[in-house]
């Protein structure tokens, strides 16, 4: 089986087919009953939680040493925090929006919110502003803004200057049109 993406010798056709199409939802071996991101996570979001799994590393060695010293306490205080490391590492890889087959869910970083297709009154891209990688600075940019059919629609967590797609705005006009018509086509 070939691995085009680890050689750098591959074509630029190949490259542009790769990063060109979207995830596909109609995968015969994926179940519908799944939920499911419509984009992949970005270089910036994998790498934070690539940087805190190597911490997470180096703790787990740190508590194998004050295991061998003795003091059990100071090993679990050491296991506790790189079970809280890793744990962060996951939640921050899982991120953004999923659809499924009974409605939409955006996953934060200590909570998530799950709206029922009845619920969804439309799903659409704007322009506002946008806080760049999750900092309090913001910039004009695009965001996928989801409406509620009662009450405040969600927070948004998909932006065009978020871990995911910060340089990347054709890869967000992507995963936007994607989420939009797998939104379409769920809710019908």
């Amino acid at each position: 089986m070939p691995l085009p993406f680890l050689t750098a010798d591959r074509d630029s056709d190949d490259l542009a087919t790769t990063t060109a199409a979207p995830l596909p939802h109609e995968d015969p071996y994926e179940s519908r009953d799944r939920w499911r991101r419509p984009y992949r996570p970005g270089p910036a979001r994998v790498g934070g939680a690539a940087l805190l799994l190597l911490l997470a590393a180096y703790v787990l060695c740190s508590a194998a040493i004050v295991a061998v010293a003795g003091s059990l306490p100071a090993t679990g205080v050491c296991v506790a925090v790189a079970a809280l490391l890793i744990t962060l590492a996951v939640r921050l890889v899982r991120l953004g929006i999923w659809v499924g087959p009974r409605g939409l869910r955006q996953s934060g970083l200590l909570s998530g919110t799950t709206l029922p297709w009845s619920e969804v009154a439309e799903v659409r891209t704007v322009q506002q502003p946008v806080r760049l990688l999750g900092t309090p600075r913001t910039v004009q940019g695009q965001a996928l803004v989801v409406r509620r059919t009662q009450g405040e629609p969600l927070a948004v967590l998909v932006t065009d200057h978020n871990a995911d797609f910060v340089g990347r705005p054709m890869a967000f006009a992507m995963a936007a049109d994607a989420i939009e018509d797998w939104v379409a086509e769920l809710r019908h």
